[in-house]
């Protein structure tokens, strides 16, 4: 087996071993998948400055999201289903994350549950949360964050209803998924994801089933999800949830200035510009064409961090010099999870080091906290025009 050198080796690999529902529900955007390509191709529109004749020793990628320490700007991000594309995959990416000095986001429809991770981990990771009207169970799902240690809550803001994957329709995903023709054969193709799968208890949605009444199976979830996201989500429930939380509150979803504004108001300690990967409003802009405005917005009010279409360390070496703080990668370490497990995920993080490490030499700066709109070519507003041409 080749050693793979970018992410795009890994999403290869992943590809031919995932079954096809689950590798497709990663790797898939709402209707036309628009948005979902302009999250990965809009990034090549923002040159940088490459710069000759300085002082490149002595590198340091070490910076800080919410106040946490981390070795390079990077956090992985909440994803749900991350335990289908490897068996036990939300331990082994949080296992990968922990020896490589970045956070971990555990989603609230992760395979292995919130105790679950925790007990198989020593460094705390953060917790995604849904809103869901069963507000009793949004407030033990807390509460298990919290006795779990976890260290932060990213509370996710644009999933009130689902946008339409089509992949995922014609696959079949469901839970349980619809043992049909095609995904059998494909199955068969599949030995190595299945004999881990058979290996593993883990292989339903740990943080629900036998923590909602009436949720004992995945036959019994179906049902309880379908009518659980809320469409009534407001700043109110925001409110709520930092009150019932107490601690460190991320949130995630934000694309318009005006929200931004109101997140800013919020008390919230950071905000994720994310258009969910894609998969919710499609025809919506493109995460880093959205960066600019928000940073221009909120300012120093509230830590801006950045999700959406990182496929590089120059993806997240651009997001931070257009003002992210920190940068959020979901599909491009679910592509080495899917491809090598945990041993996959570190692969995903060691490139993208590498890579930010590079360009920032390259770009003629030592330390990731003195990177800014200076390395980019025209800077901010020359970035910016050419984002939306």
């Amino acid at each position: 087996m080749a050693q793979p050198l970018t992410i795009e080796d890994l999403r290869r690999m992943a590809k031919r071993r995932v079954p096809r529902m689950f590798y497709d529900y990663a790797d898939s955007g709402a209707w036309t998948e628009g948005t979902y390509r302009a999250n990965e191709t809009d990034f090549a529109k923002v040159k940088l400055r490459q710069r000759v004749a300085v002082d490149m020793t002595n590198r340091s990628l070490a910076s800080e999201m919410i106040g946490q320490p981390v070795t390079m700007p990077v956090a992985l991000a909440p994803t749900g289903l991350t335990g289908m594309q490897h068996a036990d995959g939300e331990i082994l990416a949080a296992k990968a994350a922990a020896k490589a000095g970045v956070p971990f986001t555990l989603s609230t429809m992760s395979i292995c549950s919130i105790e679950d991770v925790a007990n198989h981990t020593s460094a705390p990771f953060w917790f995604q949360l849904y809103v869901m009207k069963d507000r009793e169970f949004i407030a033990r799902l807390i509460q298990r964050a919290k006795a779990a240690g976890c260290s932060a809550l990213v509370l996710t803001l644009d999933l009130q209803i689902l946008g339409q994957r089509h992949k995922d329709i014609r696959n079949g995903l469901s839970a349980p998924p619809k043992p049909t023709l095609a995904n059998l054969i494909n199955l068969a193709f599949k030995p190595r994801w299945c004999l881990k799968m058979l290996d593993t208890p883990r292989r339903q949605f740990g943080n629900i089933v036998g923590h909602v009444t009436g949720v004992a199976d995945m036959s019994s979830l179906s049902s309880w999800t379908a009518s659980q996201f809320d469409p009534q989500l407001n700043w109110d429930d925001v409110q709520w949830i930092k009150d019932q939380w107490g601690g460190k509150l991320i949130l995630k979803g934000i694309l318009d200035a005006e929200d931004a504004e109101m997140a800013a108001k919020s008390g919230a300690d950071a905000l994720i510009v994310s258009n969910h990967g894609g998969r919710q409003l499609d025809g919506a802009l493109s995460s880093i064409e959205a960066l600019p405005g928000i940073v221009e917005q909120v300012g120093n009010r509230i830590e801006v961090l950045f999700d959406g279409g990182i496929r590089s360390g120059q993806d997240v070496l651009k997001a931070v010099a257009l003002g992210a703080k920190g940068t959020f990668i979901g599909r491009a370490f679910l592509y080495g999870l899917g491809a090598m497990g945990e041993q996959g995920v570190t692969a995903a993080l060691d490139i993208i080091r590498k890579e930010l490490d590079t360009t920032m030499a390259l770009c003629g700066l030592r330390d990731i906290k003195q990177v800014d709109e200076r390395i980019l070519v025209g800077g901010r507003a020359g970035a910016m025009k050419r984002l939306a041409s």
